[in-house]
């Protein structure tokens, strides 16, 4: 037996009636006849009482009429249950980014998806940019914002701006005490705090990288985990670090920030799988040129998603 059979027998029980529960079903009365005979046929038993005028169920009958009842109402409770978790189902959208980002605008950002999007289960996981190739190609996030240049065919990648690096120095250091940019022949002679230690290649590399294609040869002391062990080194007058611009939104009062003398940029990255062009990842894109456009900063065109 099947929904369809117990649904006619019902409507059958009703009526009392072939032919009007035919009509009420829309269908012809001998297709109707002949389910109601196979369910007769399928449980051994009369369940109805075909001399009696208007048509009667048989004991039988009429116990299985109270079961088919009960399974079609649990049966349309299920349908009207399911409705009404797939229409209030909460998409998720999950966001990794390297530390140094925080200060970058993207609390900014992520305050302007949530109130366009107030549906999205909005989860944000801090990772390095490497961490974030594998999680965007494994499905553990959605979107990622880094600092490092990567090659993967499965990942779409685009610089959305170059953002100048600065020094950051004790507050007792006398480096920039006269308001001027310091060079990096200067800041070589230093002692250099660099993040994160792992994994690598790293932003780390970045500035290592940016002393040597200076002809410079750094004098790295520390290695930190993470961008706020080194601010709370240099704070310790252990040392000074290149960190990006945003950065300086992190105050101290026991660390100074001053201009490099030459140019010097980071570039901050948004990441996400090729070709994944979801609702979610749409509006982050035309949230990003919108804040940009808002804030003065050139917008890439490759914020914008490709023609369908």
């Amino acid at each position: 037996m099947d929904l369809r059979q117990l649904r006619y027998f019902v409507t059958l029980a009703a009526e009392k009636n072939f032919n009007k529960a035919a009509e009420r079903l829309n269908m012809a009365q001998p297709p109707l006849s002949r389910s109601v005979q196979q369910l007769e046929a399928e449980l051994g038993a009369d369940l109805v009482d075909r001399t009696s005028r208007p048509l009667a169920l048989t004991p039988v009958g009429q116990l299985f009429h109270d079961q088919a009842v009960q399974v079609l109402r649990r049966v349309d409770d299920m349908r009207t249950m399911m409705r009404s978790a797939i229409a209030t189902e909460r998409r998720r959208f999950t966001i990794g980014f390297v530390a140094s980002t925080i200060y970058a605008r993207l609390p900014a950002l992520i305050r302007e998806f949530r109130a366009e999007l107030p549906s999205v289960d909005l989860s944000l996981v801090e990772s390095t940019t490497l961490d974030q190739i594998a999680a965007l190609k494994e499905g553990r996030i959605d979107i990622g914002f880094g600092r490092i240049r990567f090659e993967d065919s499965a990942v779409r990648r685009t610089v959305l701006r170059l953002e100048p690096l600065v020094v950051a120095v004790p507050a007792s250091s006398p480096l920039g005490q006269d308001g001027r940019a310091v060079p990096l022949s200067v800041i070589a002679k230093e002692r250099l705090i660099v993040y994160p230690s792992a994994p690598r290649p790293s932003y780390a590399d970045q500035v290592i990288s940016l002393f040597r294609d200076n002809g410079l040869e750094p004098n790295v002391v520390h290695e930190a985990r993470e961008l706020q062990i080194a601010i709370g080194l240099i704070a310790a007058e252990e040392g000074v670090a290149v960190i990006p611009e945003s950065v300086r939104r992190a105050r101290s009062d026991d660390v100074r920030y001053i201009e490099l003398a030459e140019s010097a940029w980071s570039p901050i990255i948004m990441s996400h799988r090729d070709g994944d062009f979801s609702p979610e990842i749409v509006a982050f894109m035309r949230i990003i040129a919108r804040k940009y456009s808002d804030w003065g900063y050139p917008v890439p065109e490759a914020l914008l998603p490709p023609e369908s």
